[in-house]
This record gives C-alpha cells, sequence and structure tokens, in this order.
C-alpha cells in the first residue's frame, strides 16, 4: 500500500513515523523547507517539499499510484483541493481530509471525500482497516453528533500523574485512545502509566468533554 501524507505538521509527523515504523510505503509532502530538512534526516528520501494542492507536485510524489492520499494541513480549503485532486485527477481510491473547522465536515462529505477526521489515531485506524490481514477494533465514527475527540496536555498538578489507566477515575463513557509522548505514538494499556506533558487523545461523548480536560489540565 502506497500512501501520500500532505502536510508536515504535527498531525503529519506523527502520522508518517507511524506508518514508516509499521513499515508501509509512505512519502510525505510539506511547504516549509526547515521542517523537509529535519524530516528528511530523520525518514530519509520519502520527503519532497511543496505545495501538495498543486497538481504537479502530487504528480511528482507519485499520486498515480497511491492506494490513500491523506490530508492534514492547516488549511481546510488545501485539503478538500488534494483530496479532490486526488480522486478526480489521480485517481486514487480512498481521499482523507483532516477538517480543523467542524463546521466544514459535511461539506467535505457532500463534495466526495471519503473519510474527515481530525486526530492521527483514528487516520491511522482507518488506514489498517483497509488490509484484512491486519487485527483492528474499529474506536468510533465520527459522524454521531454526540460524540467529541478531545486532546489535552497532562499538567504537572494533575492527579493522573504517575498514575497507570487503569486506576485512574475517567468520567463516564471516556476512552483514551493514544498517548503522545516525546515524539511517540504510544497506544495505552490499563498499565500504561501517564507523564506530566503527555498529550492525550480520548474519545467522550460531547457532555464529558470539560469534564475529561479539568482532569487532565487543572
Amino acid at each position: 500500500m502506497y500512501i501520500i501524507v500532505v502536510g508536515g505538521g504535527k498531525v503529519g509527523y506523527y502520522l508518517t513515523k507511524t506508518l514508516v515504523h509499521e513499515g508501509y510505503e509512505v512519502f510525505l509532502i510539506e511547504k516549509n523547507p526547515i521542517k523537509c530538512q529535519i524530516y528528511a534526516e530523520r525518514f530519509g528520501a520519502v520527503v519532497m517539499q511543496g505545495d501538495g494542492a498543486e497538481a504537479a507536485i502530487l504528480e511528482a510524489a507519485g499520486a498515480g499510484r497511491a492506494d490513500v492520499v491523506i490530508a492534514v494541513t492547516g488549511d481546510d480549503e488545501d485539503n478538500l483541493v488534494i483530496c479532490q485532486m486526488a480522486k478526480e485527477r489521480f485517481g486514487v481510491a480512498r481521499a482523507i481530509a483532516r477538517v480543523n473547522n467542524p463546521k466544514n465536515e459535511e461539506l467535505f462529505r457532500k463534495l466526495g471525500i471519503d473519510v474527515t477526521v481530525s486526530q492521527t489515531n483514528v487516520i491511522l485506524s482507518i488506514i489498517e482497516q483497509q488490509i484484512p490481514e491486519r487485527p483492528f477494533v474499529h474506536l468510533l465514527a465520527l459522524r454521531h453528533a454526540d460524540l467529541a475527540i478531545v486532546e489535552a496536555k497532562v499538567s504537572d498538578d494533575s492527579p493522573v500523574v504517575d498514575q497507570p489507566i487503569e486506576r485512574i477515575q475517567f468520567p463516564p463513557e471516556v476512552n483514551v485512545t493514544a498517548v503522545l509522548r516525546a515524539g511517540d505514538l504510544i497506544i495505552p494499556t490499563g498499565q500504561t502509566v501517564i507523564r506530566a506533558g503527555d498529550e492525550i487523545i480520548a474519545v467522550t461523548k460531547r457532555e464529558r468533554e470539560e469534564e475529561l480536560r479539568h482532569l487532565l489540565v487543572d
């Protein structure tokens, strides 16, 4: 499976790092030349400097043979253009877009984008669904209006610090799906110990969102 990631921000970086580690064929497109230099040192020759919203850049990245194109820039308009171009011009079967403004999610779906998501672990989950031999549990469907994805950095004073997840009294209907620590993506278990500075990604009912934030941040 060949995957093109467009956008080398935090989401794109973690996504590329994890996909490379998992053995996928990955190519990252990023506008910022400084970031490209750093990423090239870490990932090798799978990084290109350029605007992924330009057809020539996608073509140079091999979009014509890509199985999946994932647009995770900080600009919803760019993400939409990238995904539409990938599908309509290059015939890519699967286009996944990060939606920075939730109000745009319905528009993306109406314009033919296959999946709209907003966190790295969910994007990874969607990719893994395409490979039957890989064990995978689908965590959620983001189209449910009563669900929210929360990302919060654990403060030094949070009561969860130095506690394993199984001992933490999270609000009801909260599922911790990923822990980002010092550049590493951790898929947590009950024994995973939370540290100050960890970035927690959790799926929760919307009415529990603020309660969860207070637990992790306050």
